[in-house]
């Protein structure tokens, strides 16, 4: 077996590669972001690896990968599954596998606490047919994912990577919350569907605003440029009225100082009908995770919307407002309503078990919905971008 160098021209999505005393950890934010973040959730989602996927060209006919995941229980809740690895070859799903062992880190809804148990590396070996192909290797998109040894039977070649590179932040539901495999999120099946290069800057309960995220935004290399708003500014209650829209409008602005003409789409939330006329903040159902079941629940008041509380339904107006506003100088900037992607309608079929996150099922009804309205017609996104 070869060991094969884990390099930048091999792992396409990471924004930042760290090594460590035992390998390599991949970021999907630089290392200046990193430091200027003193949330601990923010710094589970990012080192996350939504997203992140090796692409290379191989006869190997074996393919060894080593990684030390980074596990999450929650005390109380149901034993959460293990993080998937999807292989594709000539970009088909050819196999997926799971890594046993690793790291875990146990979190305390109740004390706000966590608790860090260090693991060991574990193997997964991949038998493929001869010939040369294409082999991209999905790392979990909800496990942080240390990267130890890439080793196979022949050599690689790595690949210019092809498409416009499409960048897309957003909260829980973009970074894949509740999809069962890193393909399955929804905006892994919009890449592949309309043939872009994806770069998932979704981060589970983070998005909210923060100009280092921004700043990244900014500084990565994008053709397409997709921000997705509101659920996490109540579920952590982080904001008023008063204070969102200014803050939207900077973190606007600090994007275009960057791609000042790059088609850039704002998404307002989807439906989650606990929030949608009450606001946050959100936390676990106590009484349902005493049964064993994680389901959350809204903790405001719909009476304090009089004082500048937020609501999605309050965000939604807001946002289609700023953008209107805006999109008066800016022809390249666009707004799509949440409710288009998952709406009342759809809540019979594909309910929210938790209240908050889509099942496989419905993260593909979005990723369907959205690669319509954005990438065909008259979308945002329809145009043949100007490839890098």
């Amino acid at each position: 077996m070869i060991s094969i160098p884990i390099t930048t021209d091999l792992l396409r999505g990471a924004i930042d590669l760290e090594q460590t005393e035992r390998g390599i950890l991949p970021h999907r934010l630089p290392a200046w972001a990193r430091r200027q973040n003193d949330d601990a959730l923010l710094a589970m989602a990012e080192s996350q690896s939504s997203g992140l996927r090796l692409v290379f060209r191989t006869d190997a006919t074996v393919i060894e990968l080593e990684t030390i995941p980074t596990k999450r229980t929650y005390v109380g809740a149901p034993t959460r599954p293990d993080g998937v690895y999807d292989v594709l070859v000539d970009g088909v799903l050819f196999a997926q596998g799971t890594a046993d062992g690793g790291d875990v880190i146990t979190i305390d809804f109740a004390t706000g606490g966590a608790e860090v148990t260090q693991g060991s590396s574990a193997t997964q070996r991949f038998e493929l047919a001869a010939g040369s192909k294409l082999v991209e290797i999905w790392l979990p998109h909800d496990e942080t994912t240390e990267l130890v040894a890439l080793r196979t039977d022949a050599p690689v070649e790595p690949v210019p990577s092809a498409g416009p590179v499409w960048v897309h932040h957003g909260s829980s539901i973009s970074h894949g919350s509740n999809a069962t495999h890193p393909t399955g999120t929804w905006p892994a099946i919009v890449a592949a569907k309309s043939g872009v290069q994806l770069v998932n800057l979704g981060f589970s309960g983070t998005a909210l605003l923060q100009p280092f995220i921004a700043r990244t935004i900014r500084d990565t290399p994008a053709d397409l440029i997709s921000i997705k708003l509101g659920i996490n500014l109540l579920n952590s209650d982080a904001m008023r009225l008063r204070a969102f829209g200014p803050a939207v409008h900077g973190f606007l602005d600090t994007i275009r100082e960057g791609h000042p003409t790059t088609p850039l789409l704002v998404i307002s939330s989807l439906l989650a009908p606990i929030h949608e006329d009450t606001p946050g903040p959100t936390g676990p159902d106590f009484a349902e995770l005493a049964e064993g079941k994680l389901t959350f629940a809204a903790r405001g008041n719909p009476d304090e919307v009089a004082d500048g509380k937020l609501t999605l339904a309050v965000i939604r107006t807001e946002l289609a407002k700023i953008v209107a506003q805006r999109a008066a100088e800016d022809p390249n900037l666009h707004y799509l309503d949440g409710l288009d992607l998952y709406g009342e309608p759809d809540t019979a079929a594909h309910p929210l078990l938790d209240n908050l996150h889509p099942d496989a099922d419905t993260h593909r009804l979005i990723a369907d919905r959205f690669s319509t309205l954005a990438f065909t017609g008259k979308g945002p996104f329809a145009a043949p971008a100007q490839v890098r």
